[in-house]
């Protein structure tokens, strides 16, 4: 029986969406599904949803519960690891800290201050998870899905190297699905290849049939000055390759456009975004716990399947699908350096998540994902060494923040967030 251990489980609505797509799949119903939290009412109410679920697909999982993550991972064929470590008043920190300085972030949780000190307190917890994994279920997949993707993906390869871990995102996926409706071609008929790094890869190749969708693409934007204002469709239009993330996450990577205040209202970025996101998660939370205890049924329409059961469903029966998978770079990227985490295509089936070697990006997109890796790797280096100076100069070399603050401003910065975080922060480097 395959086992799948669900590692901060308490990520309710998340976790409903992965059950709905795993217990779908013919081969999964009769799976067992371990979850792990270490907040007891959030694991309580994670095991009623999954109880709830299961009931509504007419399935019986074996599904079990731990506050140990040991226990938890006992057994386990496939990790999915969601964990948010210090939860929504970390997230709140990150950002108005950061913002008494005058530094303007909108999702903080991949690049910047917000990535930098996310990755930060994950990691030591990432440490421990794998350490874990390598005494419990060596052959475990680890499907990761916490951010910052990059920077977790490349530790685990330093840290943890024997641990098979991969980091899934859907990000390439809906950007594809969204740019099919708004260019009005069946997104099944669309071919589409994306590389870069996680939340700032590329569509190299996005063609109908055979031609390029970027002529459409083209004439749509020449057509609608509403469409054009917005960060994604600008970087397009300057570099030539749509970039694989939102507007709101892509404008908090470069140098451009968040210190500006004509370029924030010309783009319609909205600053500070993911707070409301944040403390509208929170708020579902509730409203599903509610919901569990009235005895009130789940929605369980969605329009994808996320890629993890996808990978699961792949693996167990040999189903074989192409997806796009973050992954180090072991001559996948020729012009991204070598280890750190990439973004590419992968094939899967019973042999596990094989990343295919795309070669050289366009210059262009490789001298910005170069940028974007040279953070990540301070982080990660930080983080192994306990060099505290590595910190500020992580934050140095980020593209937004380098652009608004002193070098002063950036070290004064680093401090108090790194007061403010206290033990969530690995020890070496408080």
């Amino acid at each position: 029986m395959t086992v799948i251990a669900f590692l901060g489980a308490g990520s309710v609505v998340f976790t409903r969406e992965l059950l709905a797509d795993i217990l779908s799949f013919a081969e999964l119903r009769d799976v067992t599904l371990s979850l792990h939290d270490i907040d007891p009412e959030r694991l309580e109410t994670a095991e009623a949803i999954a109880r709830r679920t299961a009931d509504q697909l007419g399935c019986r999982p074996v599904i079990t519960t731990s506050l140990n993550r040991r226990a938890a991972l006992e057994g386990a064929d496939f990790v999915i690891n969601s964990i948010q470590v210090g939860m929504y008043p970390a997230t709140v920190r990150d950002f108005e800290i950061p913002a008494k300085y005058g530094l303007r972030q909108t999702i903080a949780d991949t690049l910047g201050i917000g990535g930098i000190f996310r990755a930060l307190r994950t990691f030591p917890v990432l440490a421990g998870i794998a350490r874990d994994i390598e005494e419990v279920c060596p052959d475990a997949w680890l499907l990761n899905y916490t951010n910052p993707m990059a920077m977790n993906i490349a530790y685990l390869a330093r840290q943890a190297p024997k641990v098979k871990a991969v980091g899934l995102c859907h990000s390439v996926f809906w950007t594809v699905h969204d740019l099919a409706e708004l260019l009005d071609v069946p997104l099944d008929e669309i071919d589409y290849l994306g590389a870069g790094v996680n939340h700032q890869a590329w569509l190299l190749r996005f063609e109908h049939r055979g031609e390029s969708l970027y002529p459409k693409l083209d004439a749509l934007l020449e057509k609608d000055p509403e469409l054009r204002r917005r960060v994604r469709m600008d970087m397009y239009q300057r570099l030539g390759y749509f970039p694989t993330e939102t507007s709101e996450h892509s404008s908090e990577y470069v140098p451009w456009y968040l210190h500006h205040d004509e370029e924030i209202a010309r783009l319609r970025i909205p600053v500070g975004d993911y707070l409301q996101i944040s403390a509208d998660n929170v708020a579902e939370y509730h409203a599903v716990r509610k919901a569990m205890k009235a005895g009130e049924p789940l929605d369980l329409t969605r329009d994808a399947t996320e890629y993890a059961p996808q990978v699961i469903h792949s693996m167990v029966t040999g189903t074989m699908r192409r997806i796009h998978a973050n992954v180090p770079n072991y001559g996948l990227i020729s012009n991204l350096p070598e280890g750190y985490a990439v973004e590419v295509p992968a094939v899967v089936d019973r042999l596990g998540v094989r990343p295919e070697r795309v070669g050289d990006l366009p210059v262009q997109c490789a001298a910005l994902n170069r940028s974007f890796v040279s953070v990540g790797q301070l982080t990660v280096q930080a983080a192994l060494t306990g060099d505290k100076r590595m910190v500020r100069q992580a934050a140095m070399a980020d593209p937004n923040t380098a652009a608004t603050l002193t070098v002063d401003q950036i070290w004064e910065l680093c401090d108090e967030l790194t007061a403010a975080h206290g033990d969530l922060m690995p020890e070496v480097l408080r």
